[in-house]
């Protein structure tokens, strides 16, 4: 190796910089450094992908142009993104070379960390097989755990789906006519709801059963509300056996009453097999920074407007002011509906100061709810595409399946 003696030429993705072995020691880049430390070609083959020995021409097959950026970097101190390439794949660049995100600039290490949160967050995450002996997973098995939790993955999949939606639907009109006044068939009722019921309790066991990770499966939110949605059934038989139907104990009745309300998140359970659901729940769990924003925005808004509000209309004149300001938290109220144009008129200010501040906090909410829809939106839309991605793959092998 003559690298410590003439000009070594780095050969990446077909491009060649030439440098003195003096220049690359003092490179802010590990790989380099560890280059000219390598006594054997063999060590050298481990920091690069080939080595002429000949021309001293070290070969890495890498992205050029990402490379010509970072030598970019250090020759005038600032480093950014290559414009039209991936955010993660310019850092698997720079890991390699051995710089951090650190070295970025501010700006593109904040795209970084956005990029990273929506490539690794995900609120229905694809299981991954396991390490070890959990490859040799029997095929019926597997095939079993697809159908169960992937509703598009084959065709037995989706006429499971089909059914449980169909008993999602019969629970929960039954659930809302059992509220009418003149609702006389209590024992047909209960029939149905026994059975919707059993038929629930039944999946979510054999999707327990048949699942690789139990810890990871209870974890879920998805099989959080599954287990939301069956128990209260079961505490309320236990309790109705106890009590007795028409028991006396007040405090008895009213838990029976909430927990069969309870049975509304049956609802959620569509979420499995409607892809707007999906993307629902993956946007908010993504955007909680953005909604954390708007809730904030919100309450230092309501808590200037209704303390202004209470002055205003009732504490300049406390005998015939308006009382429905008589206090703050009254006013929050007024605040919220008028912040969100609902404007109920159930109470409005009468004083001409306290109308101009209702205008003022009309306009004030208009602006303060749209600063973050943006972010939102954007974000709504990322995750509508990725899952739509996911289930055009699941679509391609239930086509391909249907054929054989």
């Amino acid at each position: 190796m003559k690298c410590g003696s003439s000009l070594c030429t780095l050969n990446v993705g077909g491009r060649r910089f030439s440098y003195t072995a003096e220049l690359m020691r003092r490179l802010p880049l590990s790989r380099l450094s560890r280059l000219l430390r390598c006594v054997s070609e063999s060590e050298l083959l481990e920091l690069c992908d080939d080595y002429d020995s000949d021309s001293n021409e070290f070969f890495f097959d890498r992205h050029s142009e990402a490379f010509s950026f970072i030598m970019l970097y250090v020759q005038h101190g600032k480093l950014r993104f290559v414009p039209h390439m991936c955010e993660l794949s310019f850092y698997n660049e720079m890991l390699y070379w051995g710089l951090e995100s650190s070295d970025l600039q501010l700006c593109c290490q904040r795209r970084l960390d956005d990029r990273m949160s929506d490539a690794l967050v995900h609120f229905f995450p694809e299981e991954e097989l396991p390490r070890g002996a959990d490859i040799l997973e029997s095929p019926w098995l597997e095939r079993m755990r697809r159908t169960f939790e992937e509703p598009t993955s084959s065709l037995a999949a989706q006429l499971l789906a089909s059914v449980s939606m169909l008993f999602v639907v019969i629970s929960m009109v039954m659930l809302c006519a059992s509220t009418l006044p003149d609702w006389t068939a209590l024992e047909q009722q209960r029939i149905i709801e026994a059975v919707c019921i059993g038929w629930f309790t039944a999946e979510c066991i054999i999707r327990f059963l048949v699942s690789r990770d139990k810890w990871d499966f209870i974890q879920r939110p998805l099989n959080i509300i599954d287990l939301l949605a069956i128990l209260p059934y079961y505490i309320s038989v236990a309790m109705t056996s106890l009590t007795g139907e028409n028991s006396q104990l007040q405090r008895a009745g009213v838990t029976l009453r909430v927990l069969r309300m309870m049975r509304i998140f049956w609802v959620i359970k569509l979420a499995r097999h409607f892809l707007g659901l999906q993307t629902l729940g993956l946007t908010l769990r993504r955007c909680y920074r953005e909604m954390v924003m708007l809730l904030v925005f919100i309450c230092v808004a309501m808590a200037i407007f209704s303390a202004l509000a209470q002055l205003l209309e009732h504490g300049l004149d406390l005998e015939a002011g308006n009382h429905d300001y008589a206090s703050i938290p009254a006013a929050c109220w007024w605040v919220i509906i008028s912040m969100t144009t609902v404007g109920y008129g159930d109470m409005y200010p009468m004083t001409v100061a306290g109308r101009v501040l209702g205008g003022l906090c009309v306009v004030s909410g208009i602006v303060l709810l749209a600063l973050p829809i943006t972010f939102i939106y954007h974000s709504f839309v990322q995750c509508y595409h990725e899952l739509k991605m996911r289930s055009a793959r699941c679509g391609r092998s239930l086509s391909g399946e249907f054929v054989n």
